[in-house]
């Protein structure tokens, strides 16, 4: 019994060792049977193909997650930086002059935080460098706070004068920006334009493209404060009209105050002045005129240091005029309406700063 158990095992274990004997040996290769070969050829060489793609892959999916996390990373240092730190460094300058980051809105219109640092960053100049007041010091610091503000106001104002002037299809040319930068140098002597720039940049840290950018702002902020103060032309027109009655024009001050009781007329008196004298070309107006004669309304570009915001009308008479110096009396018709709908809107709570700026009483305003 136990021989014929050993013969059955004998005979399944010899039967096993052939078969795999059998599964081993290779088939004979036949048209047939090509394909079948091909694919098992194929099937071994996918096993180094694809674990390189999956390779490829995954460092592809690294690299894009690195450079978010970066971009991340440098977003939130910027934004730190620029709102809330407040740097005005060169850097972020640059980075603002490159992105449209906005450091307020007004009326739905953006304000770009490089105009803000462009004007902060020359009052500061002008401050630290010409007028050698420490920003370590209690009166910088103050001084500092109150060129934040007025740099606000600037960019705020600028940026809703170029919302405003495209409604009016306003703008300012190269041409009108050329001519009024000549008349500028021109008013300074025979300055070549080099030096006329180099006397920006070290009083203001100005270069020519930036003292550029600013007067193009300056000048169609006026355009715009002409075209939008009806009532201000309105009462230009009642004074030219009221002079063909009387010249004198204290009474014609008085008859235009008493018709436009909503706009600011004034009286007054140049002196002698030179005939080049920086008033927005009212003394050299003055100057082509004869003593006793009027000239027309008249709309200086920027006239007796007021802001650019657009200084007003003005009638003129000449009373003496020498061969270099001229005196005359004006009317000045003062535009408001400007300041007026800006004020309005911050009323409103149409203005939004982005940006805290510690308010200050302090009123020294030499470097602008």
């Amino acid at each position: 019994m136990p021989s014929t158990i050993s013969k059955e095992i004998m005979k399944k274990l010899i039967k096993k060792l052939r078969r795999q004997k059998t599964e081993e040996t290779p088939s004979r290769i036949t048209n047939e049977t090509i394909a079948e070969h091909r694919e098992k050829i194929l099937a071994g060489g996918r096993r180094f193909k694809y674990p390189v793609q999956y390779a490829r892959h995954k460092l592809v999916i690294n690299v894009i997650a690195i450079a978010i996390a970066v971009l991340v990373l440098v977003s939130s240092l910027v934004y730190w930086q620029l709102y809330h730190a407040q740097s005005s460094s060169d850097l972020m300058y640059r980075v603002t002059r490159v992105l449209p980051l906005p450091v307020a809105s007004v009326d739905g219109e953006q304000v770009s935080y490089s105009d803000y640092l462009m004007k902060y960053r020359s009052s500061l100049h002008f401050m630290v460098e010409k007028e050698q007041i420490s920003l370590k010091t209690d009166d910088g610091k103050q001084q500092a706070d109150y060129y934040k503000q007025k740099s606000m106001e600037y960019a705020i104002s600028g940026a809703y004068a170029t919302k405003l002037a495209r409604q009016y299809n306003l703008s300012v040319s190269s041409e009108e920006l050329q001519q009024f930068l000549t008349q500028q140098r021109e008013s300074y002597g025979s300055l070549s334009e080099s030096s006329y720039n180099a006397i920006f940049l070290d009083a203001y840290n100005w270069s020519p493209d930036e003292y550029e950018h600013v007067i193009r702002n300056e000048l169609l902020r006026v355009k715009v404060a002409y075209q939008i103060d009806q009532d201000a032309s309105a009462a230009a027109e009642s004074a030219k009209s009221f002079s063909n009655s009387t010249q004198d024009l204290k009474k014609i001050t008085e008859q235009v105050t008493a018709k436009h009781k909503e706009v600011q007329a004034t009286y007054g008196i140049s002196g002698m002045v030179p005939k080049d004298n920086k008033d927005g070309g009212l003394a050299k107006i003055a100057a082509t005129l004869k003593p006793g004669q009027l000239s027309d309304i008249l709309k200086p570009t920027a006239g007796n240091g007021k802001p650019a915001t657009g200084d007003g009308y003005y009638i003129i008479k000449v009373l003496e005029s020498t061969e270099s110096s001229v005196s005359y009396e004006y009317i000045h018709i003062a535009l408001s309406e400007f300041n007026k709908q800006l004020k309005s809107l911050e009323e409103a709570g149409k203005i939004n700063e982005y940006i805290t700026i510690p308010k200050t009483d302090q009123v020294r305003e030499s470097a602008s």
